[in-house]
This record gives structure tokens, C-alpha cells and sequence, in this order.
């Protein structure tokens, strides 16, 4: 087998991807700027119940007031394992006490790794354990190793974007402005080159995407390609100057600049009612 992967319990968390012994996923706490601080600690953390920020971290259920950092909490949590072999991983997070704090539903996460040949499929199942509709967001973060100061990178829609949506955060919410984030970062309608400064503004958010793919280009050569048909946003990001990039397929995004915090009204949520599950998935070819 050509493609090998790792994962953990905490977070139910990518720890690597290996294609013929190249390692394509970030490695965290392993990689250090030239003054030996961590760039980003994290590898491909699950980003549920929220995608992004909350106003003021604060969102209201039910008439109650709960509190939750960027990308909720399960990236934060251990999960259980339930199945490891060569070909598969999955994990499932379960509601606790601790859970019911933060987001007062009950449910269970499973996080799905499945590998065939060079091909990685990410599958999310939620399950609504609760007698209560529920609400929820769920994205992925994926991080992939690039090295900017030998080589030159792009992202390649499989499609020309002719309807692409741009949104720009303002304090990590969405923001009605578009002072910086514009159709001019698309090269050709179909391209976006990777350069030190291109998250200087923080993440890159797009919707409206006729594509349902997007490979990356390392001088010339196809290294992945990911299909993201499931989800309804893709996000780039990656610190300035650092040695990865972020593809995100999400499925809903960070408040809005003016949200009114309640959690059932927020854009795009996913609403499922008591006893139902919900699926999606996305994947990933390398080359």
C-alpha cells in the first residue's frame, strides 16, 4: 500500500499522511520558525458543533447563554476508538457532562479515515441522541506541507469561477466589507497562487463554487487533489510565511458581523431532528 496515515484519539485527529513515503500533512509542534516557535500545533483538527468564531465566543440555546472558543470543542476532546486496521480509522465522540456545559444536546460524532489505493475519504456521521431538534456546524482543516522558498504553488479549481463568493472576516466574524478579498485573487477564474503574504488577512472564504474540486500545484505537478462536493464553503488559510496550507471544506461559517447570537438562527447551521443522523464526506487523492 502506497498511502499510509496515522491518527489519534485526541481530536480524532490526522497525525500524518504518507504517499510513498512522502509526508504530505503538516506536522504541528514539529515544525519551527527560524526564532523556534511552534507555527500551528494542530494537523487537521474536526471543527464542530461551530465552524470559526461566535460573537464574543457567546451563542444563546434555548434561552441560555453558553460559551465555546474558535472551531468548538471536539478538536479539543479525546475520542473513543472504535475501529483501527490498515485501511480504516474511525473514532467517535460521545456527550458528556462536560459536552452538555458548553452545548446542551446529546449526540454522538463519529470521524470515518478511509483508505483505498492513493485515495483518503473523510467521513463525518452525527447522530441526534436528544428529544430536542439540534443544531450544529462541521468542517474540516486539513494542513499539507509546501515549502515557498524553493518552490512555487497554486490551487487549480477544476472549473472557471465565473459566480465565486468572497467573504472577509473583520475580528474573525464575517464582514459586509470587501476592502481586500475580491474576484482579483483568482488568476485566470481558476487559480490562486500561494505566497507569503497571501493569508495576511486571515483565512481566504469562498462559496458559490461551480467546482467540486481543487488540486495542489507544487511547480508544475499535481500533489492532491481534493474533492469537497459535500460542503457548501471552502476555506485556504495558513499562517504568513509558514510552511503549510489549509484546504477547508466547511459546511457553515463564523457568525456574521451582526449576528444576534442565537444559535438556531445562525446562516447555514444543520438542523436535525431527535433520533436522525447526518452525513458527509470529503476526499482526498495524492499524487
Amino acid at each position: 500500500m502506497k498511502l499510509e496515515i496515522g491518527t489519534t484519539p485526541s481530536g480524532a485527529e490526522l497525525t500524518s499522511i504518507k504517499y510513498n513515503d512522502r509526508e504530505y500533512l503538516h506536522q504541528g509542534d514539529k515544525v519551527l520558525d527560524k526564532d523556534g516557535k511552534i507555527y500551528w500545533k494542530r494537523r487537521a483538527p474536526i471543527l464542530f458543533p461551530i465552524v470559526g468564531s461566535l460573537k464574543n465566543n457567546t451563542t444563546i440555546i434555548n434561552g441560555k447563554k453558553y460559551e465555546m472558543s474558535q472551531h468548538g470543542f471536539a478538536r479539543d476532546m479525546k475520542f473513543d476508538i472504535v475501529k483501527i486496521s490498515e485501511r480504516e480509522h474511525t473514532y467517535v465522540l460521545k456527550y458528556s457532562e462536560e459536552t452538555l456545559k458548553m452545548y446542551p444536546y446529546k449526540f454522538e460524532l463519529y470521524v470515518t479515515y478511509l483508505v483505498d489505493d492513493n485515495k483518503l475519504t473523510i467521513k463525518y456521521k452525527v447522530k441526534n441522541l436528544d428529544d430536542k431538534t439540534m443544531f450544529f456546524g462541521l468542517g474540516g482543516h486539513p494542513a499539507f506541507v509546501i515549502d515557498l522558498k524553493n518552490n512555487k504553488y497554486r490551487l487549480e479549481f477544476e472549473k472557471l469561477e465565473e459566480n465565486i463568493r468572497f467573504y472577509q472576516l473583520e475580528n474573525g466574524l464575517i464582514s459586509y466589507k470587501n476592502n481586500y478579498i475580491n474576484e482579483s485573487i483568482l488568476s485566470g477564474g481558476k487559480c490562486i497562487n500561494i505566497q507569503k503574504d497571501t493569508f495576511t488577512h486571515d483565512a481566504i472564504i469562498m462559496s458559490n463554487l461551480d467546482s467540486k474540486k481543487i488540486r495542489l500545484i507544487e511547480n508544475e505537478k499535481v500533489r492532491l487533489e481534493l474533492c469537497f462536493s459535500s460542503f457548501k464553503y471552502l476555506a485556504i488559510w495558513a499562517k504568513k510565511g509558514a510552511p503549510f496550507v489549509c484546504i477547508e471544506p466547511w459546511l457553515t461559517t463564523a457568525d456574521y458581523v451582526d449576528s444576534n447570537q442565537i444559535f438556531e438562527d445562525k446562516k447555514d447551521n444543520i438542523r436535525l431532528e431527535p433520533q436522525n443522523e447526518f452525513e458527509c464526506e470529503y476526499s482526498i487523492i495524492f499524487e
